[in-house]
């Protein structure tokens, strides 16, 4: 037997009424309150074996308590022992204090005397908060030389309170006592049979309830930290399953399981470097840290099935252990403390950017005070966003320019990315023994802003303001335009909203706090550049607005009140929902609408609208609302006017008027007769322009194409792909028209990125206007009528379903006796609106 508990029954003096709060003599704050009743009987504690008093300790005696009072051991207590032993571990608790009262630290509150058989003796003095701790377990108050009968343990990955989703985010719970502390005495003449042990009890009480002797020559409770472990199923089927695998190790820790990459990342898709790898979404390769003792048995399971046992000694002594089709190894070279330095290539300073290190086999080394995974790799809406972001397999950790933490020692795998306009970098580097600084260099390609275009990101969610900052230096972004807004019950970036521009140190970066205000049916709107709050920030009930809330306002009024404080307006994640939409772009409310998505449905939409003579400048955003998204993935690049400097006002100038392009990786300039988009040409009616198009791209692009009312006129491809496409074509143009450029992959079919989305990497710019002298207008019959019903729809939801307070006894905010007029009216305002241009143009209605 390597552990064996000590029977002691004989020797109890006292039950568990010893532990009830009014025998206690305790005062202050706690950690968490005593269970009903102290373990007892047969235990395992950190994986070891105790016995707490009798079998059925039912009314009768199962601690050996000590102190003063009536009953208790007051004076030396001798336990028969009568052999040998490596350890001897103690489960015991001191009962009353006096810290809370400043009383000093360390008292003695007994001497243990270990007396071996040849007559010599050890003793050790026992202390508070040193070799024995205090039940209940005072704040901040952890002993230094004995642990918790509970060991740190790992919270359930997948399920808990609502009121501990904060804990559950540190993953790790804390290892509070039920009951008792576990002090290990070494024994320093292990040979020799141990007769007896004395207790010595000083005043204060305190109850000794078990003691266990082991027969291994290896600390009962792990010295050594963790190491980490690669798990590989050996059957295909198993290995691709769907599911999780966990780890348990009886005599130690082990973190969850996550999985590793299916292939070398150094192997995968090398046009993808610095923006993530496929996820393993099957249960191997996988990999955990285990810290343990030699003689731990970790046992792999998959749900209820227990896939193997190997033991923890056998696995550091060989390297590897496999058993019942499952290979466990330690892949641990060795670690270093490491400073990192990323520095820009030309002025060789540090610079912002986002990181990843891997091992060989894929283990993540993520830089100090940064995850990886993220949140065990679940889905972080509004949970833990924020410094770090996951591209399918790869964690990356937004950085400053420095970082320190572990490297493996050996190859270690870089992966570095900076927006679209550095050379990212994937690369291997070797670190040394004793190495503790690491440079690295990112290049940039091309600078947008020296050409007069700033990027920004129209649609951003649950950062602070300086969280937003600092992730959009990370990736070369001019401007987040980070909105608060509300969610049912919640309201986020509440704090956050200054009306004012929050600019970087730099002045290159600025952050401005603006909203979004929602509404399920009627749809949702993005107000920029607000000098106050627009509310209510959602109406109409779930599931923007709150349960059981009315409907106080629409999309228009909305719009109507951020313009009339110099605001600018944009339809998010345009078209949807697609209600009220409609009716903002007949009335002229919206400013620019967005595309954070490559779907055919947007592209549709937009361009059924141009169509139909309607201009709307295009501009990307992200709709950032968890950890798998990096902000400014598709962002939008604004031309500024000639002359002007760039500050969050001229930025929204040029936005409005359409001097913009959509990104999501690759830079894109279109010229007719040498303008770019937003500009307004006039011609005779059936004469030629002459286009003009280039892509260039950190990924490779296959298709560079022009659009005309919404058809490819022109387009230059590339089998294998290429970083760098032009185009130049005279094209005849008849009536008025519109013309735009767009790039991505084969058939302006796109590669997807690896974000939460899985967006595409395209590029789309805002039209050129052609205006014919004697041409035919723009216009649709078809689009006037789809976007009349939409309004149709929209007014019956108002009319007839929509959740309202009565009249009679309520003062709205706007201040209007006849509230569904006052919400009918620019929806009726968009009708005439319509009626008019098919008028104008001729169109029956």
């Amino acid at each position: 037997m390597d552990y064996e508990p000590l029977p002691l029954d004989d020797l109890c003096n006292a039950g568990v009424e010893l532990y009830a709060p009014e025998n206690l003599k305790w005062q202050g704050t706690y950690l968490q309150p005593l269970p009903p009743r102290p373990p007892t009987g047969k235990q395992i504690f950190h994986g070891l074996p105790f016995q707490v008093g009798p079998e059925s300790t039912t009314d009768r005696p199962c601690f050996m308590a000590f102190g003063k009072s009536e009953g208790l051991y007051g004076q030396p207590l001798a336990i028969r022992i009568g052999k040998t032993a490596q350890h001897i571990i103690f489960a015991h608790a001191v009962l009353e204090t006096d810290l809370w009262q400043g009383g000093p630290v360390g008292v003695e509150i007994a001497r243990y005397h270990f007396c071996y058989h040849d007559g010599r003796e050890e003793a050790v003095v026992i202390r508070e908060r040193f070799e024995i701790g205090n039940i209940p377990l005072p704040w901040g108050q952890f002993p230094f030389l004995c642990v918790p009968d509970r060991k740190p343990f790992l919270e359930n990955r997948f399920s808990g309170r609502w009121a501990r989703v904060g804990f559950r985010l540190t993953e790790v719970g804390w290892a509070v006592p039920r009951g008792y502390f576990l002090w290990s005495w070494q024994n320093p003449r292990p040979e020799v049979a141990i007769e007896r042990i004395e207790i010595h009890p000083g005043e204060q009480r305190f109850v000794v309830a078990a003691i266990t002797l082991s027969h291994l020559d290896e600390p009962p409770f792990p010295r050594q930290a963790r190491r980490p472990v690669k798990i590989s199923l050996h059957d295909p089927a198993r290995a691709r399953a769907k599911g999780t695998l966990e780890v348990q190790v009886d005599r130690g820790v082990a973190t969850y399981a996550h999985p590793l990459p299916e292939n070398p990342l150094d192997q995968t898709e090398p046009e993808m470097a610095g923006f993530g790898a496929p996820p393993n979404e099957g249960l191997s390769p996988a990999y955990t840290e285990i810290a343990a003792s030699p003689s731990a048995k970790v046992v792999v399971r998959s749900g209820e099935e227990a896939l193997c046992q190997v033991g923890w000694g056998a696995l550091e002594r060989e390297g590897a252990v496999e058993a019942r089709g499952v290979r466990l190894e330690i892949v641990d070279p060795g670690r270093n403390w490491v400073h990192v330095r990323v520095v820009d290539g030309q002025t060789g300073e540090p610079i912002p950017c986002r990181v990843a290190f891997h091992s060989p086999e894929g283990v993540p080394y993520p830089p100090h005070g940064h995850h990886a995974p993220i949140y065990s790799n679940l889905d972080t809406w509004n949970v833990d966003v924020g410094g770090d972001v996951r591209l399918g397999q790869i964690a990356y950790a937004y950085i400053d320019g420095t970082c320190q933490g572990w490297l493996p020692r050996g190859r270690v795998l870089v992966d570095i990315a900076r927006g679209y306009e550095y050379e990212p970098v994937r690369r291997w580097v070797e670190i040394k023994p004793g190495q503790r600084r690491l440079t690295l260099q990112l290049d940039r390609w091309i600078d947008m802003n020296a050409m007069g275009y700033y990027s920004g990101d129209t649609h951003v969610h649950f950062l602070s303001a300086q969280g937003a900052s600092h992730e959009a230096r990370g990736e070369d972004l001019n401007v987040v335009n980070l909105l608060q807004s509300q969610w049912g019950h919640l309201f986020t970036s509440t704090e956050e909203f200054t009306g004012r521009p929050h600019l970087a140190q730099e002045g290159r970066t600025i952050v401005y706090v603006s909203q979004e205000n929602r509404q399920h049916i009627l749809g949702h709107i993005s107000l920029l550049g607000l000098k106050e709050p627009v509310m209510p920030w959602a109406s109409g009930g779930p599931e923007e607005g709150e349960l059981g809330g009315s409907l106080e306002t629409t999309l228009s009024h909305w719009a109507d009140a951020a313009h009339a404080q110099g605001g600018t307006v944009i339809l998010p994640h345009f078209p949807t929902p697609s209600g009220e939409p409609a009716a903002l772009i007949a009335t002229g409310r919206l400013d620019a609408v967005e595309m954070l998505d490559f779907l055919e449905y947007e592209h549709q939409e937009y361009y059924r609208y141009l169509n139909a003579g309607y201009r709307l400048p295009l501009v990307g955003g992200t709709d950032k609302m968890s950890a798998n998204t990096p902000i400014g993935l598709y962002r939008t690049y604004v031309q500024l006017e000639e002359g002007r400097d760039f500050n969050y006002q001229t930025w929204c100038q040029a936005l409005r008027k359409g001097r913009t392009f959509v990104s999501g990786g690759p830079l894109l300039w279109l010229k007719v007769e040498g303008q770019g988009p937003g500009a307004e040409i006039h011609i005779r009616d059936g004469a030629t322009v002459e286009v003009e198009a280039v892509a260039r791209s950190i990924f490779p692009i296959h298709s560079l194409q022009i659009i005309e009312r919404g058809q490819v006129v022109a387009e230059t491809t590339s089998t294998q792909g290429s970083r760098s496409l032009k185009l130049k074509e005279r094209l005849r143009i008849t009536g008025d028209s519109w013309l735009a450029a767009r790039c991505a992959g084969p058939a302006y079919r796109a590669r997807p990125h690896y974000d939460a989305r899985r967006r595409g990497i395209m590029a789309h710019t805002s039209p050129v206007y052609v205006c014919s002298q004697d041409g035919k207008r723009l216009g649709s019959q078809e689009t006037f009528q789809y976007m009349l019903t939409l309004i149709q729809g929209s007014l019956q939801y108002i009319r007839q379903r929509s959740p309202q307070y009565p009249d009679e006894t309520t003062t709205h905010f706007h201040g209007q006796q006849d509230h569904l007029a006052e919400l009918e009216r620019p929806l009726r305002e968009a009708i005439e609106a319509i009626h008019a241009r098919m008028h104008a143009l001729g169109i029956a209605h």
